[in-house]
């Protein structure tokens, strides 16, 4: 390949709005776990909080969730308050820091958790229908650089905005 065919290649490459398909394809699987879950009086706000509590494990504080989710704390506060009128969660005080919560669930949380993650993984098996397991790991792999890539842009800016 010459160094023209390679610049050709990087042009139409960067032409393609993957960007915009990738915020389609999370906004169309977000939609699809809301509309599996929404028997279990879960909005996407509250399966998200749950689900990613369950990732950072029993015990995190709610602004450990806040930044795992990427939202603001009132955001989160307010659905952490539904979460708990609704008898999933319960804030406990951290042991150490009187100012922070630490979040667990309840055992009724327990239980919709498990229905949760058996919906979402369904949703998720439905999305990968007709994708070998090589081609989810290929695109797996491929996001990460990305993802890699966009953290390491943010690090550069962020460093030559401080000059």
């Amino acid at each position: 390949m010459t160094d023209t065919t390679d610049l050709n290649d990087m042009k139409a490459m960067l032409q393609v709005p993957l960007g915009n398909q990738i915020g389609r394809v999370h906004r169309l699987w977000r939609s699809a776990i809301t509309a599996a879950v929404q028997s279990l009086d879960m909005t996407e706000a509250r399966w998200t909080a749950m689900l990613h509590l369950q990732l950072l494990g029993e015990g995190a504080t709610q602004q450990a969730l806040a930044q795992e989710l990427g939202i603001e704390m009132p955001s989160l506060s307010r659905t952490l308050g539904q979460l708990v009128e609704l008898d999933m969660l319960e804030r406990r005080p951290h042991p150490t820091d009187k100012r922070a919560h630490c979040l667990y669930f309840t055992p009724a949380g327990q239980q919709t958790l498990t229905k949760l993650i058996e919906r979402t993984m369904q949703i998720r098996q439905a999305l990968y229908r007709d994708l070998t397991p090589a081609a989810v790991q290929q695109l797996l792999q491929a996001l990460d650089l990305m993802e890699r890539n966009a953290r390491a842009l943010l690090v550069t800016t962020a460093a030559e905005d401080n000059l």
